[in-house]
C-alpha cells in the first residue's frame, strides 16, 4: 500500500534498502525522548520489520526521495471487539519537517490501513509531557483516560 500527501510527501512500506534511513530517525526518535537502547534491539526491530511472518510493519514518510519520517505499528487481536486493533507503536517525523503535515500524514495513513484490514481501533500512547504531538493526535481522537503500567521482566 502506497499513499501520496500534498506536497510530494510519500508514504510506503519499507524495504531492506531503508535500514540506514531508518536508523537515522530512529535516532533522532530516541534522541527525543532522551532514550538509548542496546544496538541488539535496534537490530532485531529491524529482522522483525523485514520478516513476512512478524506483524511488525514500518511505514516510511518521503519528500524528494529522502526519508522524513516513520510510523511502526501492528495488528493484533482484542478482547473487546469482534476485530482486530491496529496500534501505532512509534512514530517520528524528523525535526526539520514538523508542522508541515508528516505526521499528520501518516496517521491517516494507518487508520486507511486499519480501515482497509478490518481493524476495528487504532490506539496510540505518548508522554503527557508531548504537547506539541498532543495536539496532533487530538484531531483524530481524544484520550481515553487510560494509565499505562510497565513492569519489567528482566527479558
Amino acid at each position: 500500500m502506497t499513499g501520496e500527501a500534498a506536497d510530494g510527501l510519500k508514504i510506503r512500506d519499507a524495504t531492506a534498502g531503508d535500514e540506514g534511513a531508518w536508523r537515522g530517525l530512529w535516532a533522532g526518535f530516541l534522541a527525543f525522548y532522551d532514550k538509548t537502547l542496546p544496538e541488539a534491539v535496534t537490530a532485531r526491530t529491524w529482522a522483525l520489520i523485514l520478516d513476512p511472518g512478524h506483524p511488525m510493519s514500518l511505514r516510511i514518510a518521503e519528500m524528494d526521495g529522502a526519508a522524513v519520517g516513520f510510523t511502526l505499528w501492528q495488528t493484533h487481536d482484542s478482547s473487546w471487539v469482534p476485530a482486530p486493533d491496529l496500534y501505532l507503536e512509534d512514530i517520528f517525523v524528523s525535526p526539520a519537517m514538523r508542522g508541515r503535515g508528516v505526521g499528520r500524514a501518516l496517521i491517516a495513513d494507518l487508520v486507511a490501513i486499519g480501515r482497509a484490514r478490518g481493524c476495528a481501533r487504532i490506539y496510540w500512547m505518548t508522554e503527557e509531557t508531548n504537547t506539541t504531538a498532543r495536539r496532533l493526535y487530538d484531531r483524530f481522537a481524544t484520550s481515553d483516560g487510560h494509565i499505562r503500567y510497565r513492569a519489567d521482566l528482566g527479558g
